[in-house]
């Protein structure tokens, strides 16, 4: 039975380990050291934005569409054209040319060239419903204020 609690412990704690959860200016912090703070014209502001209302800043948020296709890491990346799934039988565009599962790392520095990709191939920052909803047209300042940047 220790045994058993040991595995159990020693496996949650090696998830949690993987598992990273930003806060807001930390994140703003990477994002600027990645160089999207006015990438094609959005601010950090708006990245930001995003990332709390399709993620809450969670790197291993995955949510799961009705049409076979998932939503991957912090910014949500749609598997039906921007990520490959391991061992899916849904064919994917794959139009980032990376893993899916890449998209939940916590240094995400392949999302964020994700997510390059995606606001150069496709609508801008729209591509994101959550940003659409909340964020565009909206007085963003206090994503940013007291981060330091």
């Amino acid at each position: 039975m220790i045994l058993l609690l040991h595995t159990f412990l020693l496996t949650w704690f090696v998830d949690l380990i993987q598992a990273k959860l930003f806060s807001r200016c930390e994140l703003a912090h990477v994002l600027k050291d990645n160089g999207m703070d006015g990438f094609e014209n959005y601010s950090l502001a708006d990245w930001i934005c995003m990332a709390f209302y399709e993620s809450g800043f969670d790197t291993e948020a995955v949510d799961r569409h009705g049409d076979g296709t998932n939503d991957y890491g912090i910014f949500h990346i749609n598997s039906g054209w921007w990520c490959e799934e391991e061992g899916s039988s849904k064919a994917s565009e794959n139009l980032c040319s990376v893993s899916c599962s890449d998209l939940l790392d916590p240094e995400i520095g392949s999302a964020i060239t994700c997510v390059k990709t995606i606001v150069n191939a496709s609508q801008g920052m729209s591509a994101w419903d959550g940003w659409t909803k909340h964020c565009q047209n909206e007085d963003l300042s206090i994503w940013v204020k007291g981060c330091k940047i």
